[in-house]
């Protein structure tokens, strides 16, 4: 590969070096805005308080919760070949879910601002042998180092949208620059193969989604006991993984809603747990009781709208209401990830915002195992119709539940392609030791 980098990849270089000074003020704002640990802080400036384990590293990076839940079943299959393993992301929610749920002796750091110094000095203390980017949070200064420093890179359930190919093709050297340096670019369906070639991968594998493989969320006993015998017989759906301009419709829903199925309780999950005030307060204007689990506070017989603003719990919600609306798809965001309500036999309503999940969402409402809704109207007379016919609604989330489990096999097909370089190091790793 030519190593020659375009003019836009050096200026992007050049700034992002002379705003080095002002990542303590960045850092500082997002602190303040609950997006970053203050303890950890360091670690976005590629420092570690960790040792590096010994013998071959493997590095994954995923951005954010559902990159890094979609690889946790390929993090312990690494695992089981004695090879340590690196997880790096970039949010707060992602590393709750890195404490909760990674494998043990996995380390979990923040990734590095995508600074040339930051990124030096983690890879200086890291040294990974194996680099794993998830999906597509792909920062060039950190790809450029990676490359620079003979590290293999591989795309792993690599996803690409319309509008993200529309926004690389505005800048058609950098993105095949970028792209060129990845040893092996695992696309997780044929639309996805074919964008990243026409923007200059070149070695492009088909494997399928890794969300597809994921087991369905758990779910504390305790706390799912406490929570049905608060909700006892009453009716109950939810919202789960909403964004600003859902919560009102949901809530103007359960108005329309309340006077034909008395008790009904609507659960609303926000996709940012911190706005969970503003959902109250959204509730709070139509004269609905509502109340905040991040609060403590359990569902009374008054309350009618109950906000789970808490992280790691959508496996409680789901197995709490029959029909869930999936967010992030009644507004232009592209719609937030089916497949954890479809394992657990949610019945699955979504707006027509399905982008990000543009495959698993056809599949599913082909086999009518999900049904789009326009807006709050026809969100209103679907969920009636699920209510009113508990039959019906069963058969939806029987449906949903097989569509999603014949899709899977994509952890297996990555897991093949990802063999050799996984040998490689434990043939290595046994020399070491030898």
């Amino acid at each position: 590969m030519n190593n020659e980098l375009p003019v836009t990849l050096r200026t992007y270089q050049l700034l992002s070096a002379m705003a080095a000074p002002l990542a303590s003020l960045v850092l500082a704002r997002r602190v303040r805005r609950g997006k970053e640990h203050r303890q950890r802080l360091s670690e976005r400036r590629g420092e570690s308080r960790i040792a590096r384990p010994e013998g071959p590293l493997v590095w994954l990076h995923g951005a954010s919760v559902g990159e890094l839940a979609s690889v946790l079943p390929l993090i312990e299959r690494i695992r089981t070949r004695a090879l340590p393993v690196l997880v790096t992301s970039g949010t707060v929610t992602s590393s709750g879910l890195a404490e909760q749920r990674l494998p043990r002796g996995v380390v979990h750091q923040f990734v590095p601002l995508d600074v040339p110094r930051f990124v030096r000095r983690f890879l200086d203390h890291w040294r990974p042998d194996l680099a794993l980017f998830v999906e597509s949070d792909l920062w060039p200064n950190m790809m450029i180092e990676v490359s620079a420093r003979g590290v293999p890179m591989v795309l792993i359930n690599g996803r690409l949208s319309e509008n993200s190919l529309r926004r690389w093709r505005r800048v058609p050297r950098s993105i095949a620059n970028l792209l060129r340096r990845f040893d092996l670019c695992l696309a997780g369906t044929s639309s996805d193969a074919a964008r990243f070639g026409e923007l200059g991968a070149q070695q492009v594998v088909i494997t399928g989604n890794l969300k597809l493989d994921v087991p369905a969320p758990p779910a504390d006993e305790a706390k799912l006991v406490a929570l049905r015998d608060a909700i006892g017989g009453r009716p109950a759906i939810a919202a789960a993984s909403t964004h600003p301009g859902e919560e009102g419709a949901v809530i103007e829903a359960h108005c329309r809603l309340r006077a034909n199925f008395p008790g009904l309780l609507t659960l609303i999950a926000p996709r940012h747990p911190e706005r969970g005030p503003g959902v109250v307060e959204i509730a709070a204007a139509t004269g609905l009781n509502a109340v905040q689990r991040s609060r403590g506070e359990l569902p009374g017989r008054s309350t009618e709208i109950y906000v789970a603003d808490t992280l790691g719990e959508l496996g409680l919600i789901y197995r709490l209401a029959p029909v869930v609306f999936v967010g992030g798809s009644l507004v232009k965001h592209g719609g937030q990830n089916p497949i954890e309500a479809a394992k657990l036999r949610a019945a699955i309503l979504h707006g027509p915002h399905v982008w990000n999940f543009a495959d698993i969402y056809a599949a599913l409402d082909d086999a009518r195992g999900a049904e789009q809704v326009d807006d709050v109207n026809h969100l209103t007379e679907s969920i009636a119709a699920w209510l009113s016919d508990p039959d019906a609604c069963a058969r939806v989330a029987q449906t949903g539940h097989a569509a999603v489990e014949s899709l899977g096999g994509a952890l297996e097909r990555t897991l093949a392609s990802l063999d050799p370089y996984l040998m490689q190091l434990q043939l290595r790793q046994r020399s070491q030791y030898a």
